[in-house]
């Protein structure tokens, strides 16, 4: 971990969070900076073979921040974990740039198998509060994991996912904010809204029968 990896990561804070308002409060002050600091040591040691040290800081860092990040997680650069407790990320998760993850976020492992197990997530992928992406599988770039919702399968690029099991909301090209996790489309509410319009439209059609069919 060198400096210019902990500038990168500051000024990323800085950018994402608008309560960040100084150097030593995000020092001090950010668990998700700490855990990521942390990880950044500890992940060097894993490279480099090094045996049980790598897990003691692991386990030094989740108690210290409530984030649980396994040394073998490979991170990439601008990585954002916002206010972070409860977050949980697996040994074989691969996390590329830009991503930004809310507390309590699962990137875990299905099974017992050994290998890649986790989640590989590409670039500017934002998972919300709660969610668990689970198991060997892709993220696609600028994807977005609505709160709450549970991920077992492959998600494409420029897309959202919402809901138990996750589902494949298709967004047409409107841009929103990375903090603005909250805004994001309703499946079930867009099928109701389609069928009431379809209904209606039967209906019109029903009553332009029934009147030809008087006017005979």
């Amino acid at each position: 971990m060198g400096l210019r990896d902990l500038k990168e990561d500051i000024k990323t804070i800085y950018e994402k969070d608008p309560a960040a308002n100084n150097i030593l409060e995000i020092i001090c002050c950010y668990p998700g900076f700490q855990a990521l600091a942390f990880h950044r040591i500890a992940h060097k040691l894993w490279c480099w073979k090094i045996p049980v040290l790598p897990r003691m800081i692991s386990n030094i860092s989740r108690f210290i921040t409530g984030i649980e990040i396994h040394p073998g997680a490979q991170i990439g650069k601008r990585f954002f974990i916002d206010h972070g407790m409860g977050v949980v990320i697996g040994e074989t998760t691969i996390i590329g740039d830009d991503c930004l993850i809310y507390q309590g976020a699962t990137l875990g492992g299905t099974g017992k198998e050994h290998g890649k197990r986790h989640p590989t997530l590409k670039n500017n992928i934002v998972v919300g509060a709660g969610a668990k992406v689970l198991g060997n599988i892709m993220i696609g770039d600028n994807a977005r994991i609505g709160a709450g919702s549970v991920v077992v399968s492959d998600v494409p690029e420029d897309s959202t996912v919402v809901g138990i099991p996750g589902r494949i909301v298709v967004q047409k090209g409107e841009k929103v904010s990375q903090l603005n996790h909250n805004m994001i489309p309703d499946p079930v509410t867009c099928a109701l809204n389609r069928l009431t319009y379809e209904i209606k439209e039967i209906k019109e059609m029903l009553k332009e029968c029934t009147d030809k069919s008087k006017n005979v």
